[in-house]
């Protein structure tokens, strides 16, 4: 197979099935030759992210990714995506580790954000705790002049629950959790544009999208970047990797 790219996900699993449940919808496939082609992997038994950010005692999930990366680097796919935000806690060393271009989903996520609402200056944000604490999208918010509001432990509380107790362990969506949280977000902290920092909320989001709130859907941006990316090195590899250096700045 030549010119396709990797997926690496699994973490988790549902929410990378919503990942590809989307690609292959917005394919807008006629015959089987019209979808990707990407290999997919489901990295399901890679450690907790959140729980080795918040506690270095627990098992380090990066020598699981550095794994990925030097298995699938050897394919040689024209790009690499990893769906999972938290994960991108180690991206920079992950990047160092191939000549595979490894596009950055939050970077690419809030790059889009800005352009979509460029006069919103206040952007909510709701993700794992790992997310929040490590600055992941925190950092790459305000380095587009934003301020980033995180609500409260109440909220935080609640986006727990949602990904974990909900999404993780039971694998459902609890749309009136999801809906709450957003509204709590716009009503109480003033946030026009909230920011779902995990792809478990991009589940949500999915499954629950019919509210009036304003989102950042991380994960289904970047499924129309690799589909559009996908697109063009079909079309003309000169033109995929053009559109991928303007990704990847």
């Amino acid at each position: 197979m030549r010119r396709f790219f990797t997926v690496i996900g699994g973490m988790g699993t549902a929410a990378t099935e919503s990942y590809v449940r989307l690609l292959n919808a917005r394919s807008n496939a006629k015959k089987d030759q019209d979808y990707m082609d990407y290999i997919l992997v489901n990295h399901a038994s890679v450690p907790d992210r959140t729980s080795y950010i918040l506690d270095h005692t627990q098992e380090n999930f990066y020598p699981y990714l550095k794994e990925d990366i030097e298995q699938q680097s050897l394919l040689k796919p024209e790009f690499m995506v990893m769906v999972c935000n938290t994960a991108h806690y180690f991206y920079d060393d992950l990047k160092k580790l191939t000549t595979i271009p490894l596009i950055h989903m939050p970077h690419t996520a809030i790059q889009t954000m800005a352009k979509q609402y460029p006069d919103e200056h206040r952007i909510g944000l709701i993700a794992t705790k790992g997310t929040l604490a490590d600055g992941i999208y925190a950092n790459e918010i305000e380095a587009t002049g934003r301020e980033v509001v995180l609500g409260d432990q109440q909220i935080q509380d609640m986006v727990m629950t949602l990904i974990y107790d909900n999404i993780k362990e039971h694998n459902r969506v609890d749309p009136e959790l999801y809906h709450e949280i957003l509204k709590q977000m716009h009503d109480r902290f003033g946030v026009n544009v909230i920011v779902l920092g995990c792809t478990e909320l991009s589940l949500a989001q999915e499954k629950a999208p019919d509210h009036p709130y304003q989102v950042i859907d991380a994960q289904s941006i970047i499924v129309d970047k690799t589909l559009a990316l996908g697109r063009a090195f079909r079309e003309d590899e000169a033109k995929g990797k053009a559109m991928l250096d303007e990704i990847m700045q």
